[in-house]
C-alpha cells in the first residue's frame, strides 16, 4: 500500500488520468511468460513499463490477479471513474458530431461502391451535381457561387 501511495511503480501516461498511480501486473500466471506490466485502475489499462529495472521482474510473480485483490483489500484507494470524456477542438471550438459522421457515411459509400464494382454490378449511385465519377468534386465555371447555389445574375 505505501509504495502505490508513493508512486514507486510510475503514474499513468494518459492525461486524461491525471497522473494515476500505477500497480504491477502480470499478464500471465505461469512463470517465465512475460515480464511484469503495470495496471491503471482509472483508465482499466495495462502498461509495459518504461524502467529497465521492471524488464527483469517476471509478471507471475504478481499475478494477474494483483490489482484487482488489491482494491478488494483497500476499498479506500480505488480511483474514482471519471464521467469526463475528451471532445475534440479546432481552435477552441468544438468539432460539431455531423461533420464525424458526413466523413464516416462517405467512406461507407466508397466501399459500397468498390465491393459493388468488384462483383461486376452497378453501384446504382447517381453522380451529384458538381460530382464526376471518380469521386472527386469539380467546381463549375462560375466558381464557388455554384457549389453553394447562388442564383446567376
Amino acid at each position: 500500500m505505501e509504495k502505490f501511495k508513493n508512486a514507486d511503480f510510475g503514474k499513468c501516461p494518459r492525461v486524461a488520468c491525471h497522473g494515476q498511480n500505477l500497480l504491477p501486473s502480470g499478464i500471465h500466471d505461469i512463470p517465465g511468460q512475460s515480464t511484469v506490466a503495470l495496471y491503471c485502475a482509472r483508465c482499466e489499462d495495462i502498461y509495459s513499463p518504461k524502467s529497465s529495472r521492471h524488464a527483469c521482474i517476471d509478471g507471475a510473480y504478481f499475478g494477474s490477479s494483483f490489482a484487482h485483490m488489491f482494491f478488494l483489500t483497500y476499498p479506500n484507494l480505488q480511483p474514482v471513474k471519471s464521467s469526463r470524456r475528451y471532445e475534440p477542438r479546432v481552435f477552441g471550438f468544438k468539432v460539431h458530431a455531423s461533420a464525424a459522421l458526413a466523413r464516416w457515411q462517405a467512406v461507407e459509400k466508397e466501399k459500397l461502391a468498390e465491393r459493388l464494382s468488384n462483383e461486376g454490378l452497378e453501384t446504382g449511385f447517381e453522380a451529384e451535381e458538381g460530382e464526376v465519377d471518380d469521386g472527386s468534386s469539380e467546381v463549375g465555371e462560375d466558381g464557388i457561387d455554384d457549389m453553394f447555389g447562388v442564383a446567376k445574375r
